[in-house]
């Protein structure tokens, strides 16, 4: 039986390059994938997200506008550590000691969703995924637009083959070296 994956596409298409994981996850829905893999475009619907994880899926990969200071168009692959936050806190945090995640249907980071998915699972008695990924691209601007900039369009076919390669990494060459390469960031 294949491990349940879920690849979820999220950010703002209004907002130009914030809509990179929604153009990704709709790239990478024309691609044949293995069982038990699901490619969900979820674009601002983060607290959608959080109850779709209740399913059980051993893989999330939030796929997502990332700025961590690069080059616009580069691209990320970040495992989020249990109880570690996967970007860069810019999001609603919680509103206290044992109060929960502060929620806004319009302003759902991924460090949110997950802090909701943690209250879910502690109140339902799910699980949330065992690995949490993210596959990032650096925005060259999120301000009011339809559309992505050059080199974050540009960077789409990479970032769905990145993804490919997470479902079914390359076979090694005689060396034993991955024969496509896959970046990952510290």
């Amino acid at each position: 039986m294949n491990p349940k994956v879920l690849i979820a596409g999220i950010g703002n298409v209004f907002l130009g390059d914030d809509g990179f994981g929604v153009e990704t996850v709709r790239a990478l829905s024309a691609h044949r994938l293995p069982d038990g893999v699901e490619v969900v475009d979820f674009g601002v619907r983060g607290v959608h997200l959080a109850y779709q994880l209740l399913d059980g899926y051993d893989t999330l990969v939030l796929v997502d506008a990332t700025a961590r200071g690069g080059a616009p168009g580069t691209l990320y692959l970040i495992e989020a550590e249990a109880g570690a936050s996967t970007a860069a806190g810019d999001g609603p945090q919680a509103a206290g000691p044992g109060e929960g995640p502060v929620l806004d249907g319009h302003h759902m980071s991924p460090d949110t969703v997950l802090a909701l998915l943690d209250a879910l699972c502690a109140g339902t008695g799910a699980t949330p995924p065992r690995r949490t990924l993210v596959l990032g691209c650096e925005p060259a601007c999120v301000e009011e637009g339809i559309g992505l900039s050059a080199p974050v369009a540009a960077a789409v076919p990479e970032a769905v083959r990145m993804a490919l390669d997470l479902l079914d990494p390359p076979a090694p060459d005689e060396a034993g070296a991955p024969c496509r390469e896959l970046r990952r960031t510290p």
